[in-house]
């Protein structure tokens, strides 16, 4: 393998495992019915006349299963973080007992858990997309520098073959997050 195909390769491998980690990324957002810190990543406060994070103006936990507890350190921060999670249309109301705001996570119906898989297929579905992006680029670029006479024909096509064994492996790792996914979504 010459060191144009072995850059090729390197190159599409981590552009798939970002493609992996984005991934991981979004599905940790969509709810599986356990209350998890990540489900307010998103939410931003106004604090000082900046848009901030909520988890840089708070500490935000999980006591149990069903809860979610956050903590500002200023205490008059707390109506703003209770207003920001309402207008972050979550599905969930939280409560503000003047020291902290709890989030109650209300177990989900059969319909919002099958609502819920959709959206992680589509999730896995742009992924495999992505991959599939990065597949046709790299192949792309062998045929370029066949093309050009840098690599001879048959290697090429074996870089080709290399890819698209590539390209299965993440594909199947894809598939293995998003049923890991809707197995935890489907847990009553």
């Amino acid at each position: 393998m010459t060191e144009e195909v072995k850059t090729c390769m390197s190159k599409q491998k981590d552009q798939m495992e970002a493609v992996l980690v984005h991934l991981e990324k979004e599905l940790s957002r969509i709810r599986a019915g356990k209350a998890s810190p990540q489900m307010l990543e998103g939410v931003k406060v106004e604090y000082y006349g900046n848009m901030t994070p909520l988890s840089q103006v708070a500490a935000i936990n999980t006591p149990d299963a069903r809860q979610i507890v956050v903590q500002p350190w200023e205490k008059n921060m707390l109506p703003v973080i209770e207003k920001a999670i309402l207008a972050a249309n979550l599905g969930f109301t939280p409560q503000n007992n003047g020291e902290v705001v709890r989030i109650t996570i209300p177990p989900l119906s059969e319909e919002r858990r099958k609502e819920m898989m959709k959206s992680c297929r589509a999730e896995g579905e742009n992924a495999k997309v992505a991959m599939r992006n990065i597949r046709r680029d790299a192949n792309e670029e062998i045929k370029k520098l066949s093309k050009d006479k840098v690599l001879p024909e048959d290697m090429a096509k074996q870089a080709e073959k290399d890819i698209q064994d590539q390209t299965d492996k993440f594909v199947a790792r894809v598939d293995g997050i998003l049923a890991e996914k809707e197995k935890d979504i489907m847990t009553v």
